[in-house]
């Protein structure tokens, strides 16, 4: 079964007005890159080996979101070529990075999420794993997984993947977990072209343990043709429908609010007892029949495109969506909050020389414009803002007033001494949604 793009789908949603015009432009809005002669010349080449399954919000599933927001997720499958373990492979006690590399072992086990590796598959336009085979000799194993069941208690294998690519709530639980190693970023060649904000968030004591990939921002989007919000606080008052992204990191979105009232917050992502019930109450407020939580990106598109929806968390890529579509949908000012996702490698690599090789070619400046713009997000390396990317790269233009996504965890440095790990933020948005 071909993986789900990472993107609002092309195909009809009969329910929804105006439905047509949204097909239309969500297909301009999401056009997929030209693949260059020698990319098309190397499509002969031996093809990646693919793993995917129905999404799980497809069939009904409760479970809260993950990640990103700009792409529906999979469920988990076992590795490519052979089944999971039953028993986690144990990795070193403290890994370390590589001092080098050598000759490509001919394979890279690749992790991710839905629509983040584009093999062809899904639009035969839309390919940077056929050429990074061709240019290195490394075949791709590629499968996708669950990032909302990564995030939670059960460990990801580390000896079934080479790399993985992570949301935040992913990537530090791996960190913590001993499950992927420290880079050796020298092995990088654009990692310099990367800004150091983004390059310091899968840190500890120094040491990287992440390659950015895609980030992008949160935003509180709204009908421009009516009275706009002041702030981002219009999403937890008044009447009409509003909706909210279907994920437990939404609630550092409900402090950021409290922190520009005045609490004493200093990581929206890291927060005391005190001021994580200080945010669940905030959220509580309004009336739950005008409340809808979002999972697929296209919802927020149709709200405002139907005129059924007052206000909504949403992303610029939406909201381009729907400018590009004649929508006066603007977002409020003020600060917010975002993420970036980030490719690791496994403490247990079994081809380790494949796997630079892979984190080497997703952070060129081809791989760059071609994730971005399918994905619809920012790319990191900014030698890639060139082109169509401009649009999405002035979308997200600036890190002023931007608070980066990490994994809530209980020994963070806030005002009591302890914080609210993330199982209770899944537990706590779980009894809010529900």
């Amino acid at each position: 079964m071909a993986i789900r793009p990472a993107r609002p789908s092309r195909r009809a949603h009969p329910a929804v007005p105006c439905a047509a015009a949204l097909i239309g432009l969500l297909a301009a809005a999401c056009g997929a890159t030209e693949t260059t002669t020698a990319e098309m010349a190397a499509t002969t080449a031996a093809t990646p080996t693919v793993t995917a399954t129905a999404t799980p919000h497809s069939q009904g599933a409760k479970t809260p979101a993950v990640g990103s927001g700009a792409a529906p997720r999979a469920r988990a499958t076992g590795p490519s070529p052979s089944p999971a373990s039953a028993t986690p492979s144990k990795p070193e006690k403290t890994p370390t990075p590589v001092a080098s590399t050598g000759p490509g072992e001919g394979a890279v086990n690749v992790l991710a999420l839905p629509g983040y590796v584009e093999w062809g598959g899904t639009d035969p336009k839309v390919n940077w794993v056929t050429p990074f085979m061709a240019r290195t000799g490394c075949k791709v194993n590629l499968r996708t997984y669950d990032a909302a069941t990564a995030a939670g208690p059960r460990p990801l294998d580390p000896g079934s993947f080479d790399v993985v690519v992570a949301p935040p709530e992913v990537a530090g639980k791996l960190i913590d977990e001993g499950s992927v190693a420290p880079l050796n970023t020298s092995l990088i060649a654009a990692y310099r072209d990367i800004p150091k904000r983004l390059r310091r968030l899968e840190t500890r004591k120094g040491d990287a343990y992440g390659v950015p990939y895609l980030w992008g921002v949160n935003e509180v989007l709204y009908d421009s043709s009516k009275e706009g919000p002041k702030t981002a606080a219009a999403l937890y008052g008044g009447t009409g429908k509003v909706m909210l992204k279907d994920s437990p990191l939404t609630i550092a979105d409900a402090a950021l609010v409290l922190k520009r009232r005045g609490a004493d917050i200093e990581d929206p992502f890291q927060l005391t007892p005190s001021q994580f019930d200080d945010a669940i109450e905030l959220l509580s407020r309004g009336k739950s029949a005008d409340r809808v939580y979002w999972r697929d990106p296209i919802e927020v598109v149709q709200g405002f495109a139907s005129g059924s929806v007052r206000l909504a968390q949403g992303t610029p890529f939406q909201r381009d969506v729907l400018a590009q579509g004649d929508r006066p949908v603007k977002a409020a000012s003020g600060p917010v909050t975002g993420w970036a996702d980030a490719w690791m490698v496994s403490s247990a690599a079994a081809h380790p020389s494949c796997a630079y090789e892979w984190l080497d070619w997703v952070s060129s400046v081809t791989v760059q414009k071609d994730a971005a713009e399918w994905v619809g997000l920012a790319p990191v390396n900014n030698e890639a803002c060139t082109g169509r990317m401009r649009r999405i790269c002035a979308d997200h233009e600036s890190f002023d007033d931007v608070y980066f996504a990490s994994r809530p965890a209980k020994n963070c440095a806030g005002a009591d001494g302890e914080c609210v790990p993330y199982g209770q933020w899944v537990e706590r948005w779980k009894r809010l949604v529900d």
